[in-house]
């Protein structure tokens, strides 16, 4: 059963959510060749301020 976790900055919304899954839960069914109903996607949704790049919060970028 593929597990896949998916970190994402906040702010997508449901339908973007949905469109994502389709998608991944397709690709895991044709290149691993994994039962629809096997496919689990869990989603962590993280703040602005919890991540940086390059040194920089991504709350502080422009």
């Amino acid at each position: 059963m593929p597990n896949i976790s998916v970190e994402l900055l906040s702010g997508r919304t449901l339908d973007q959510r949905r469109e994502f899954v389709t998608a991944v839960t397709d690709a895991a069914i044709e290149i691993l060749n994994a039962k629809r109903e096997a496919v689990r996607i869990v989603f962590t949704e993280i703040e602005k301020s919890d991540v940086a790049n390059g040194g920089t919060l991504v709350s502080d970028e422009n």
